[in-house]
Order: structure tokens, then C-alpha cells, then sequence
């Protein structure tokens, strides 16, 4: 992979990934290369093209700047 390739999540792997504390849907965000949970306000990072579902690994998220919906987003 090319340093300015950002590493991409498999629609297929977006339906069946789930948050691990609150088994809630995720979004990907591309431009941080994270899955986002909304119900949990955390990020979990995407490392190498895989997901880090890790609650310790994860960043909280301002509620007020949550990304916005992507095309590859798991629907609610």
C-alpha cells in the first residue's frame, strides 16, 4: 500500500462488525480511518486495514463533531 492510500473497510466486514460494548452499528469514517459508534460516542482506530475493537484502543468522540455518514456506513 502507498503512504497516501488510506487503508478501506470491506462493506461486507462493516455489516457484520459490531461496537463491543453496546453490540450497536458502526460507521466508516475514511478520512480518520476509524469505525465510529454513535451510541457509544468512541472511535476505534483502523490499523493496516484492520479494525482495532479494542474499548482501551478506542477515543471518545465529541457528540457535537461526530463524522458525518459515509456511503460505507452499516445502516441503523
Amino acid at each position: 500500500m502507498r503512504k497516501e492510500e488510506k487503508p478501506k473497510i470491506d462493506a461486507r466486514l462493516l455489516e457484520l462488525l459490531a461496537c463491543p460494548l453496546t453490540k450497536g452499528p458502526l460507521v466508516w469514517d475514511e478520512e480518520k480511518s476509524e469505525l465510529y459508534s454513535r451510541l457509544a460516542k468512541l472511535a476505534y482506530p483502523v490499523r493496516d486495514g484492520i479494525p482495532v475493537m479494542l474499548p482501551s484502543e478506542a477515543r471518545t468522540v465529541d457528540p457535537d463533531a461526530e463524522p458525518a455518514r459515509s456511503a460505507r456506513s452499516r445502516r441503523e
